[in-house]
């Protein structure tokens, strides 16, 4: 089995909770995207960013001095938003640790594809951002079906924990028959189900806290996920997606 989650715009440098273990497989990529980005001048990132003057600037003087080989942070802690913070892998046990390193992995714009223990830096890029590497219209086109070979070797299934942002550069490149399920975290307005951004990225966490803690292997245990704020609904949930209700309190 293999669990895939998006990366966070929030990043830091920590050297000191974990050593890294390796580097991302597909550095000379990131060399590559890293390359065109120095190009750009600060209107082009801002643009490219779209966020705000005060992050712009930050991310704009970080990129400047931007090395892939130094100060080099485990993907799992260097991610710090929402979704990493109720994760709290820095309380994980050795064997959730063992489990997240060998069945968790990290969707990426800049490196594409992350174990939890790969060296990482901070940076600023999604995966749908418009830019442009030479003979690459996009970065979906540039990964194509990479991401979807460094992530599963053969027709395990895939447990979807990623935002259909990063989900899209697997998809396409399944095995026919090969199981791929999306765990969604909902919550009932106006007697509809939507998803809630804030309350979907905790919960998206703490369901890889429960799968490494538990020692999740079969898809159909993840309904037993035992937090008081989700429950798991039996008929809005189909073979490929398994569906949890957040309950108001």
């Amino acid at each position: 089995m293999k669990i895939i989650i998006a990366p966070a715009k929030k990043m830091i440098v920590d050297t000191d909770t974990f050593n890294y273990e390796q580097l991302p497989e597909f550095l000379d990529s990131s060399r590559l995207i890293l390359s065109e980005m120095k190009k750009l001048d600060y209107k082009e990132a801002k643009i490219l960013w779209k966020c705000s003057d005060k992050l712009a600037r930050n991310n704009f003087e970080w990129l400047q001095k931007m090395e892939l080989n130094k100060h080099l942070t485990p993907a799992l802690i260097a991610f710090s938003g929402i979704q990493y913070q109720y994760m709290a892998p820095d309380l994980f046990t050795e064997p959730a640790l063992d489990y997240v390193r060998k069945n968790l992995r990290i969707l990426s714009g800049f490196y594409g594809i992350l174990r939890p223990f790969d060296g990482v830096v901070p940076y600023r890029l999604e995966m749908q951002s418009e830019l442009e590497v030479p003979g690459f219209k996009n970065l979906y086109n540039l990964w194509g079906s990479r991401i979807y070979q460094a992530l599963s070797s053969d027709s395990e299934p895939i447990v979807n924990l990623a935002s259909q942002e990063y989900a899209k550069t697997v998809t396409p490149y399944l095995l026919s028959g090969q199981r791929f399920v999306t765990v969604v975290f909902g919550s009932i307005v106006d007697g509809k189900l939507r998803t809630k951004a804030t309350l979907a990225k905790m919960a998206r966490g703490e369901m890889v806290r429960f799968m490494a803690e538990n020692n999740i292997k079969d898809i159909n245990e993840i309904k037993q996920f035992d937090n008081p704020d989700w429950q798991f609904s039996q008929q809005d949930s189909i073979d490929e997606r398994i569906v949890f209700i957040h309950q108001k309190r």
